[in-house]
Parts: C-alpha cells; sequence; structure tokens
C-alpha cells in the first residue's frame, strides 16, 4: 500500500493543509501519517483565526517518534506545503533527509505555498527566498500555480512556451517533475484555465472551465492527489489528468452547494470517480 508522510498546516473547521490532504489521501487508498505544523481553528483567509503555531521542535518530536516505531521504511513519499517558519521548513528538509535515509524509494513532494495572482506573497518575509534557494531543490515534484513558478524561476511568463521554458529551468536545479496550475497565457480564454506537467519527457496540459470563485485549500488538495497518481503510474501524463478530473468535480461540487468551505465529505465519490473527463495534450 502506498503510504504517504504528509507535513502540514491543519484547521479544525474547513479544508486547507493536511485537513484538504488527508481525507483525499486515504479515500484514494493511500496510508497516510499527518503531521502537523499549525493547529488553528480556521484558516486564515478568514482574517480571524485561533490555535497554537507549532514549535519546530515539537514538530522534530514527532517525526523523530515516528520514526521510533521503526515504520519510515514504509514511507513512498513526503508531502508538505504551507511552511510557517524557516525553521518549520528546516525541519520539514530533516524529515526528507531521514525518510530517504530509511527508504532509499521515497521521494519528496513539496508544494512551495507562497502566494497568488492578485494576492501577491502572504507567507511572512524570507519564506519565499528560503523556499526557492533551500526547499525545492531538494524536491523531487514540485506544484507551483503560475504566480510561484514566475516567482521561483525570475521570469515573467505570457505564453505556454514560457510557462514550459520556465518548468524546464526549475527542473535544472532539482525537482524532476513540475506541475504548474492555475495557468493563465495570452491565450488562454476567460472562462479557462490549464494545468501543466513538465518533465524530461516533455510536456502536458489539461483545459477546465473556471469557476467563478475562490476555494482556499484547492492548491492543497492538488498536490494530494497529483502526488498519489503520480505515484501510483509513474506517468506525468496520466497523473495530471486524474488530478483535474477530481479536482475539476470536487470543486464544482463545491461551487454548486453555495458552501465557502471545500466539500470533501460531500463530493469524496467524485475522488474515485469524478463526474468530469477532460483530455489530456501533449504541449510540447
Amino acid at each position: 500500500m502506498t503510504t504517504i508522510l504528509s507535513i502540514q498546516s491543519s484547521v479544525a473547521y474547513g479544508h486547507v493543509g493536511n485537513s484538504a490532504a488527508t481525507f483525499p489521501l486515504m479515500r484514494s487508498g493511500v496510508e497516510v501519517w499527518p503531521v502537523l505544523t499549525v493547529h488553528f481553528s480556521n484558516h486564515t483567509g478568514y482574517g480571524e483565526w485561533r490555535g497554537p503555531l507549532l514549535a519546530a521542535d515539537d514538530v522534530a518530536e514527532v517525526i523523530r517518534g515516528i520514526d521510533d516505531r521503526g515504520v519510515l521504511p514504509r514511507v513512498d513519499a513526503v508531502l508538505s506545503g504551507y511552511q510557517g517558519a524557516k525553521e518549520v521548513g528546516a525541519v520539514v528538509l530533516e524529515a526528507v533527509e531521514l525518510v530517504k535515509q530509511r527508504s532509499a524509494r521515497a521521494i519528496y513532494c513539496c508544494d512551495p505555498v507562497m502566494g497568488d495572482v492578485g494576492r501577491g506573497f502572504f507567507v511572512r518575509p524570507g519564506i519565499p527566498e528560503f523556499m526557492r534557494n533551500q526547499v525545492v531543490p531538494k524536491a523531487q515534484i514540485v506544484t507551483p500555480n503560475h504566480f510561484e513558478l514566475d516567482y521561483l524561476t525570475g521570469r515573467e511568463t505570457h505564453t505556454l512556451d514560457e510557462v514550459i521554458d520556465a518548468a524546464h529551468a526549475l527542473r535544472a536545479v532539482g525537482p524532476e517533475t513540475v506541475l504548474v496550475t492555475s495557468v493563465v497565457t495570452h491565450a488562454t480564454e476567460d472562462d479557462s484555465l490549464t494545468m501543466l506537467a513538465v518533465t524530461g519527457e516533455g510536456a502536458w496540459q489539461v483545459t477546465t472551465p473556471r469557476l467563478d470563485r475562490t476555494f482556499t485549500g484547492s492548491g492543497d488538495l492538488t498536490a494530494a492527489m497529483f502526488l498519489t497518481h503520480w505515484l501510483r503510474t509513474q506517468s506525468a501524463a496520466q497523473a495530471v489528468g486524474a488530478t483535474a478530473d477530481i479536482v475539476y468535480s470536487v470543486l464544482k461540487q463545491t461551487a454548486d452547494s453555495g458552501l465557502p468551505e471545500l466539500q470533501l465529505v460531500a463530493a469524496q465519490d467524485e475522488i474515485v470517480t469524478p463526474t468530469y473527463h477532460f483530455d489530456v495534450t501533449q504541449a510540447r
């Protein structure tokens, strides 16, 4: 059985971080071991929240405790998302190194959460540089959105070819596979979004309709589903197709509900047999 060690934030109400990844991973048949970096009442987009940002030493202790059980050789991948402080990011990198010592096949999938178009950066000062210089080069899979890809590569990309070239530039610093989400180019229709997977073997794209609202936690769901299907198929093309189908189907049901949070429980069948299907095409 596929096993993922997921080091991310957690919220009691709603679905972001591990609260957006754990259930979909389990529903997909993955054994997931969630390690929490924060435990908030709700995501910070509400403007107010309560709960602790866990100290880096506490996060490290949890990982050491898992290692004490002698089970890290079972881990196929480490997944990380939002890193609230550089100290926590350092613990994530230490965990990746430890897991790889115990499990030679294990990979690291990093969702470099930093910002987005229209919002700019929403992480603490120093985190974007730490992510670019220290974290991303250690990952085998990275899942930036279009805004984050441009920052990580120091580019402005406006065409699909430019996005693909930037993804290859990011691959040159370490990652083997780059999944770019929320791609919008000069050629993108106003009612569409593209997801692009780039490896040394080529680039594959999937275009889905754009839903008229923001879905907090959708990036965390996307990274988890892409990693799951990449581990299952070892194919970026198949993984990006499965991910687009699942994520759009979940987001569509969420939009139709009118509720503010991802409807992961109500839409759980979409994780296994999504209603919507989109064609994957080779971009280059």
